[in-house]
């Protein structure tokens, strides 16, 4: 995430930073530092950094969350007066940045939470009571599999098996498996 020393005593030449002070460029490798820069911000765990937009003649700012190797977001950023160069990075819009990086990152765990975790409420066994059915998918890179797992009205668990991660959790299924006495789906 951070550039490493150079033994020159030159600053090194970041095209991330381009037009950034030397004191700017010494200070980009320092990981927990805080940083208050035109192009650079770095305070409460987060780094604000203008680059220069690939795409076209514009700028861009990438927030990046301390430890983290990829820009949590990535958006447009406003040139300065002169129509050449960026706006300068000022408390207030890194606080925005902070917060709208912060949602991004948020809603992504949610997305990824509600497609590895589902769930659904069926009949018990002999129907006096209902039960809460859950599918914990566990995305293992060599062997991915899901666990199906009951629990009664008080959150106790029942019963769990392990079944492939594929296996397509619904009300039919799990009422299914309840009445086959929680064996393991076929």
């Amino acid at each position: 995430m951070t550039d490493p020393i150079l033994p020159s005593s030159a600053p090194a030449v970041d095209s991330t930073t381009e037009g950034a002070s030397a004191e700017d460029a010494v200070q980009l490798n320092g990981d927990s530092e805080t940083v208050h820069a035109d192009r650079l911000w770095r305070d409460d765990g987060w780094t604000a950094r203008v680059i220069k937009n690939e795409d076209d003649e514009g700028w861009a700012v990438a927030m990046i969350k301390d430890g983290e190797a990829e820009p949590a977001l990535v958006g447009p950023w406003t040139m300065g007066r002169n129509k050449k160069d960026p706006k300068p990075l000022d408390t207030a819009a890194f606080n925005t940045l902070v917060k709208t990086a912060s949602e991004v990152l948020r809603r992504h765990e949610q997305q990824l939470r509600a497609q590895l975790h589902k769930a659904v409420r069926v009949a018990s066994a002999d129907g006096n009571d209902e039960l809460d059915i859950t599918l914990d998918i566990v995305p293992d890179e060599d062997e991915p599999y899901a666990l199906l797992t009951a629990l009664d009205a008080y959150g106790e668990q029942l019963a769990q098996v392990q079944v492939a991660p594929n296996f397509k959790l619904s009300k039919a299924s799990a009422s299914a498996w309840v009445e086959n006495e929680f064996r393991r789906p076929g």
